[in-house]
């Protein structure tokens, strides 16, 4: 059974969630509250929340967790075009936490493939916001011709990154933003970035699945390290443009 969490109880271990066998894999623990001090300690530990409208907040720690390696990161020769032209065209810019919440709204109205309505609500939005004005979420912004066209946001922690989710108003507008963020997080050690679950999207992208014993375990060893900065401009694309092509042509 799910144990529910009072304000003041801790998470259960994450070998307690529920197993492959379950209707709801990787679901640990339920709540009433999704406090910022919450959220913190959930990823503190490889807990994430993730629940529809109308349910309470479930938390979750899946195994195996899908990652992303910087150093894995594959451009395929045509998103290494598109990079090229988005470093030449002075109408491109990429923004660091220009619009924080705004980049949360554009993610909830961005349509997922198989999916109705959104988890991303306006407690989530405050939530993760107030995570935000203590410097521990942040917003990477794809931008062009001065509109917001594509982003992601996630939490960091020490030299742990959690993606969380994007959108994209125009062709490949959020892999701007994800290639940006890539480079950035490379340039300052950042070795995995959390994806949660596995996406055929992200697969293309380099991501991979790795036990979730391996992956708490690296979360344990990176949280608590000192924050890294977090001010870059797309002339980090140029990490990408130089490297040889990592992927087959779309």
């Amino acid at each position: 059974m799910v144990p529910w969490l009072g304000p003041e109880d801790p998470f259960p271990s994450v070998e307690r969630a529920l197993g492959a066998g379950s209707g709801a894999p990787g679901l640990l623990a339920a709540s009433a509250d999704l406090l910022p001090s919450r959220l913190i300690d959930a990823y503190r530990h490889g807990i994430f929340p993730w629940y529809s409208d109308g349910q309470p907040v479930l938390w979750w720690s899946p195994d195996p967790r899908m990652i992303l390696r910087p150093d894995a990161f594959k451009v395929s020769p045509s998103l290494k075009k598109t990079l090229k032209r988005v470093l030449r065209d002075d109408a491109w810019e990429i923004r660091v936490d220009d619009d924080f919440a705004t980049v949360m709204r554009a993610c909830a109205n961005a349509p997922r493939h198989g999916q109705r309505g959104t988890w991303i609500t306006g407690d989530v939005i405050d939530a993760y916001s107030a995570l935000h004005r203590i410097g521990d979420a942040h917003s990477i912004e794809a931008w062009h011709d001065g509109e917001r066209v594509g982003g992601l946001y996630g939490v960091s922690l020490g030299t742990m990154f959690f993606g969380e989710s994007m959108f994209a108003s125009v062709t490949d507008a959020s892999k701007i933003a994800l290639a940006a963020l890539v480079a950035h997080l490379r340039r300052h050690g950042v070795a995995l970035i959390d994806c949660q679950q596995n996406t055929s999207h992200l697969a293309s992208l380099g991501g991979h699945e790795i036990a979730r014993k391996v992956f708490i375990a690296h979360v344990r060893a990176t949280v608590d390290a000192p924050r890294i900065p977090w001010r870059f401009d797309k002339a980090v694309l140029a990490d990408h443009v130089k490297r040889p092509d990592t992927a087959p042509a779309a």
